[in-house]
């Protein structure tokens, strides 16, 4: 099935978010101004804030910001990093990750706690921001130690506007592990939000002022290891075909590695939604980097898991009632979500003046 023109009811919408999901569903319409692989902005900050602007005081209760984090145990006295999981869009951290990292953190003795993000991520991302914020400040402090983070499409993206508009919260994180990320935004959400949408789509529309705020400056911060792991053929982060494409970071001061699953195996067929939960690959390179508090090597991968179909942590027998439950809780978060008319304004802070 092919979409074009407007996109007019919620129903219509869930359904056409949903195809784009499972793969069966392209979208053409008009693209936006500063799509994924555009020249992005270096050095320079432009109108948005400097690079060592001091963050704005937490606007978001702190009781409601306590409650969104849950962890698995203690954090202290550990001997390693904690890990902090964020969800992508539409999703809570039970349907992303109870089947898959968790079970395999937890296997690999990582301690981590989980990130509900308000309204399911599909309200404004820069409040949900706030919420990475708090995160990233309670477990350093209940452990001693630096933060690591992974994170799902907008869960990849999100924790980079902690960082980039509260510079404390650099110092305590030691890696940023992202999968299929929207750091450069989709042309997906070009044809989805054509009058009315969730916040956080028109947010992560490629070109939206929203993300123009976020890579200001600079992508990525010294002293952070930024791993980007992203598939090919992911149809909802669009175009995602190359380094240039909307999930690659490639500025500032931070150790990089953009990867690709298909370099390591070429016929690697998953998309958005298995990349996020059960890719062998992608769990193999984010498992690596984070036991290893390093950045990944496609040497870490063996040739046995390109013949796997799911990550060693999900239960075969398991994974059909798991996904289709959390297919379910998307088209429930999508079809519940408010609307706007236009992306939502920035905030103040976001500016140098």
């Amino acid at each position: 099935m092919r979409v074009t023109g407007r996109v007019g009811s919620k129903a219509a919408k869930v359904a056409l978010l949903l195809g784009l999901l499972i793969g069966v569903v392209t979208v053409t319409g008009d693209g936006a101004a500063g799509a994924a692989g555009a020249p992005r902005t270096t050095g320079t900050t432009g109108i948005y804030a400097p690079l060592d602007q001091p963050g704005p005081p937490l606007s978001v209760p702190a009781p409601l910001l306590a409650a969104s984090l849950q962890c698995a145990g203690p954090l202290a006295g550990v001997g390693h990093d904690p890990v902090l999981l964020v969800p992508g869009t539409a999703l809570d951290p039970q349907d992303n990750y109870s089947w898959n990292y968790e079970r395999g953190l937890t296997a690999l003795g990582l301690p981590w706690c989980a990130l509900t993000l308000p309204d399911h991520g599909m309200d404004d991302v820069g409040s949900a921001g706030e919420y990475v914020v708090s995160a990233i400040r309670s477990m350093a402090a209940a452990s001693g130690r630096q933060v690591d983070i992974l994170g799902y499409s907008q869960g990849g993206m999100v924790p980079r506007w902690a960082l980039r508009f509260w510079p404390d919260t650099r110092p305590l994180v030691r890696e940023l592990v992202a999968i299929d990320p929207s750091n450069h935004g989709t042309l997906d959400a070009s044809g989805l939000c054509r009058l009315r949408c969730p916040p956080s789509f028109w947010q992560q529309a490629a070109g939206s002022h929203f993300l123009q705020a976020l890579n200001s400056g600079a992508e990525t911060f010294a002293g952070i290891d930024y791993v980007v792991l992203y598939s090919r053929t992911d149809e909802v982060v669009f175009p995602n075909l190359s380094p240039a494409g909307s999930s690659a970071l490639h500025t500032g001061a931070g150790a990089i590695e953009n990867l690709a699953v298909q370099q390591r195996c070429p016929a690697d067929p998953s998309e958005h939604l298995l990349m996020g939960t059960v890719d062998p690959v992608a769990y193999a390179l984010a498992t690596d980097a984070l036991v290893h508090e390093d950045l990944p090597s496609l040497r870490a991968v063996p040739g046995s898991t390109c013949l796997r179909l799911l990550a060693p942590d999900v239960v075969p027998s398991q994974f059909p009632a798991r996904f289709v439950t959390m297919m379910a809780g998307i088209g429930a978060a999508i079809a519940g979500a408010p609307e706007v008319a236009s992306e939502p304004a920035l905030p103040s802070y976001v500016y140098a003046h």
